[in-house]
């Protein structure tokens, strides 16, 4: 009789233990009755009957999956290596058990020649410059296929994108002369801003000749703090011949001017 206990309870709990299934808060489960769907289960402990019920639990967490790096050539002919990360979840449980066999390895495949795909339409320096946009291409395009497997593609990402090393000693000249060419055009734009100061100094200059003479004990002072005992101190030699020549005009006529008054008594 013990005997007989003894095996109905190991029997009972056999059975308890293959009738008893927990689904996770973040999963659900989509019941199986003799190969038929009975539709879905919500979290928390579950009985299904053994041997003719089957549970497949489906996690709706969202999942990361990394695309492996692919030789890919740019619409401009140039190969490169580019690698990306996908995030998706499912968004119907019922339609990635019946639809597809294995929701994962699917999407890793088209996400593969999506990504070929995409990036071989755009050229190198929009792929390196408009990521955002291929991206979206991306994602899109998946969206399109997986939404059929109850999956929703949240994000794309390119990850990496590896360039020939011939390719990255073209782009490091390129962005020398890029850097050459700037600085050129701003030295010109300085030397252009200082002709026209200077333009505007000499025309305030020749409405008030003092103002030369100032600017040249400016500078007297300025190169007598460094206490050199000779300077060497180009003068204004064009205004100094002209007021020299003013001068002497002013002294010819002042000489006749006497001549001629002393000349009348004389004469009288």
């Amino acid at each position: 009789m013990a005997t007989v206990v003894v095996v109905l309870v190991v029997l009972v709990l056999v059975v308890a233990a293959l009738s008893i299934r927990i689904v996770k808060q973040y999963e659900r489960g989509v019941l199986f009755r003799l190969g038929k769907v009975q539709g879905i289960r919500e979290p928390g402990l579950r009985l299904i009957i053994p041997v003719v019920d089957v549970l497949h639990r489906v996690s709706l967490r969202i999942v990361t999956m990394p695309i492996q790096s692919q030789g890919i050539i740019t619409r401009d002919n140039v190969s490169v290596d580019v690698s990306a990360v996908a995030y998706f979840r499912v968004v119907d449980v019922e339609k990635s058990v019946i639809a597809i066999e294995n929701v994962r390895a699917a999407i890793d495949q088209i996400a593969q020649t999506t990504l070929r795909k995409v990036v071989g339409q755009h050229t190198l320096d929009e792929t390196l410059s408009e990521t955002d946009r291929i991206n979206l291409g991306i994602r899109e395009i998946l969206d399109v296929s997986t939404i059929d497997w109850g999956v929703e593609v949240t994000l794309v990402e390119l990850k990496d994108i590896q360039l020939p090393d011939s390719m990255k000693r073209a782009m490091a000249r390129q962005a020398e002369a890029e850097r050459e060419k700037r600085a050129k055009i701003i030295n010109a734009e300085g030397e252009s801003l200082a002709a026209a100061a200077l333009g505007e100094a000499s025309d305030i200059m020749m409405e008030h000749p003092l103002a030369l003479q100032l600017r040249n004990l400016q500078s007297l002072v300025e190169i007598g703090v460094d206490k050199n005992t000779t300077v060497v101190f180009p003068a204004p030699l064009m205004s100094t011949i002209g007021e020299l020549g003013a001068f002497l005009a002013r002294e010819t006529a002042a000489a006749a001017a006497v001549d001629t008054g002393s000349a009348e008594p004389t004469g009288s």
